[in-house]
């Protein structure tokens, strides 16, 4: 969902939020990204993981996964947690599960996705 924030909300959330980004790059080229919030230290989450269309199937997820779980670990906290949905990759969950992580909960969400995003929306998500 960080697509659908403003410039100006994304510059002010670099600017400001207890957060840290790596980014996948094969040459010049950015293949996925990972960010961890930090707003609590103890209890880190790995808000935002994936790949773009073009990275994934050529075996980098799980070592980009790994490297993105050793950077949250290396910060000190008691906890590290991710959050996965529906709308993510098929693989998303095995591999988090692969992983060492255990669902703990799940909810329900409804995302406005902005028309100027130009992103297919699957069918099983129209409502």
């Amino acid at each position: 969902m960080r697509q659908a924030a403003s410039d100006r909300d994304l510059a002010h959330l670099l600017e400001q939020a207890p957060i840290s980004i790596a980014v996948l790059k094969h040459g010049q080229a950015i293949r996925g990204f990972y960010e961890l919030n930090l707003s609590n230290p103890q209890d880190i989450n790995l808000s935002y993981f994936g790949l773009f269309p073009e990275a994934i199937g050529h075996g980098v997820g799980r070592a980009f996964l790994d490297q993105a779980v050793r950077h949250a670990w290396s910060l000190g906290p008691l906890c590290v947690r991710v959050n996965t949905c529906t709308a993510d990759h098929p693989r998303a969950l095995p591999l988090y599960r692969q992983m060492g992580f255990e669902p703990v909960s799940t909810m329900e969400e409804v995302w406005d996705v902005p028309d100027r995003l130009g992103l297919v929306i699957p069918e099983k998500f129209l409502v």
